[in-house]
């Protein structure tokens, strides 16, 4: 175990972003990400468990569900899994996100913007390009230009974010190499000796915890390890699995390869001999296409 934690751990990560005493960190984050917009002053932590409007509705259940002072709604994630339909899911809490905001009797519908940050620990499937980051809106193709600004999804690919600590130009790419490094250092590098991030590696230093803190700690660490143990195993299963069914499949190939081979063989000998095509067809199980074939070479 290294000294500082790993923020992909549940635990990490809600040590980190997710207490109220240490709200400055979370801030610092996310105008860091939005940086185009007016930055956010303060947030308040809420309920991070939506219910659905009957007992039919399948419930939500965010990460880290923040408000700012405008009553604007932040949708904090981590992501490790890879899910097949991920995109549509974020949507779905953005969704929930917005119902929340409605009210009894009359309403205009004038809900407050809702923003859903998404750190993944795989790479997004079907995003057609390699930067680490994704900013999505919705969008009027036709007129290009913004539908409306209430709406807004950034989905974070960690493992494309490979810049070295000499290679960091900016707050935003220290966040991202923060977030993937911590728990491979051991001291805080040079360009991240900013007061704020002195304050995540003094959160994040292990020697820190009181022993049930720290045991808290080991078993989210272990739920990762064996989240990704689990992974691998079922990927190297699964390509030896590939490698026998293709060594398999190959041999078959090539058992056919050399059975067709001797009926060719045998067939020009037995042409050569004068045996008729039905004959031939017969003996070698080719067809009386194929044999002609074979009969017009020897003709040549």
């Amino acid at each position: 175990m290294g000294r500082y934690i790993n923020l992909f751990t549940d635990f990490g990560f809600k040590k980190i972003f997710g207490s109220e005493e240490n709200k400055d960190i979370l801030l610092d984050f996310l105008n860091t990400l939005l940086a185009d917009k007016q930055q956010i002053i303060d947030l308040k932590f809420l309920n991070s468990e939506l219910l659905g409007g009957n007992i039919m509705e399948r419930k939500a259940i965010f990460d880290l569900y923040c408000e700012n002072d405008k009553g604007e709604q932040f949708i904090v994630e981590l992501q490790r899994a890879k899910q097949e339909f991920f995109k549509e899911r974020s949507i779905f809490y953005a969704s929930r996100a917005i119902q929340a905001q409605s009210k009894r009797g009359k309403w205009d519908y004038n809900w407050q913007s809702v923003y859903t940050i998404a750190i993944l620990d795989f790479e997004f499937s079907g995003m057609g390009h390699e930067h680490v980051k994704s900013d999505i809106i919705l969008y009027d193709t036709e007129n290009e230009r913004q539908f409306t600004d209430k709406l807004r999804f950034i989905y974070l690919e960690m493992p494309k974010f490979n810049k070295t600590e000499d290679e960091l130009e900016n707050n935003y790419d220290k966040w991202l190499y923060l977030l993937k490094n911590i728990s491979e250092l051991d001291e805080i590098p040079e360009r991240l000796q900013r007061f704020l991030f002195q304050k995540v590696f003094n959160l994040a230093e292990i020697t820190n915890y009181a022993p049930e803190t720290r045991q808290r700690y080991e078993a989210s660490l272990k739920e990762y390890r064996d989240y990704y143990n689990t992974i691998a195993t079922t990927e190297k299963e699964a390509h030896q699995q590939g490698l026998q069914e293709g060594l398999q499949q190959g041999l078959e190939q090539g058992k056919q390869e050399g059975e067709r081979a001797k009926a060719i063989k045998m067939a020009r000998k037995s042409l050569q001999k004068g045996y008729s095509v039905a004959d031939i067809a017969d003996i070698t199980n080719l067809s009386i296409i194929e044999i002609e074939d074979i009969r017009r070479s020897l003709e040549i």
